[in-house]
């Protein structure tokens, strides 16, 4: 069963590049509503935690000093199937397979430095969701 809910992430690429409005803009035109938002940095322990699920493939350590080399911007998103409407709205892991107009395509500089995480599922939404935000934290 699909929920309605989904957690997001605008990367540090992407905010040191000033991206954080119009990729907002973009969430926001497309029907998601932020129910929780956070502007906040992870530490290398933090990203390590959160993309724990990761460790152990080749790209693990680059992926936790990229994520924690800068701000980000976190949030909740809700939706009717907001899972899959969001992962089609960013667009294919590699900006330069993504379709035009979506939000790695538009914003994402490599693989790398591809601009947002989108939960691939409602369980990591949930899991995802909860890493960053309490329940006092949620409208």
């Amino acid at each position: 069963m699909n929920t309605n809910r989904t957690f997001t992430m605008i990367k540090p690429d992407a905010v040191a590049n000033g991206h954080i409005g119009a990729i907002l803009d973009m969430i926001i035109k497309n029907g998601f509503k932020p129910v929780a938002f956070k502007y906040t940095a992870l530490t290398p322990e933090m990203a390590g935690k959160f993309y724990e699920v990761h460790k152990g493939r080749p790209f693990y350590d680059a992926l936790v000093t990229f994520m924690s080399s800068g701000p980000i911007v976190a949030a909740i998103l809700e939706k009717d199937n907001a899972v899959a409407d969001f992962r089609t709205l960013i667009g294919a892991t590699n900006p330069a397979q993504a379709e035009p107009g979506t939000i790695r395509q538009l914003f994402a500089k490599s693989i790398d430095a591809n601009a947002v995480h989108g939960s691939d599922s409602d369980e990591n939404a949930e899991i995802e969701g909860n890493f960053f935000f309490s329940a006092f934290e949620r409208f």
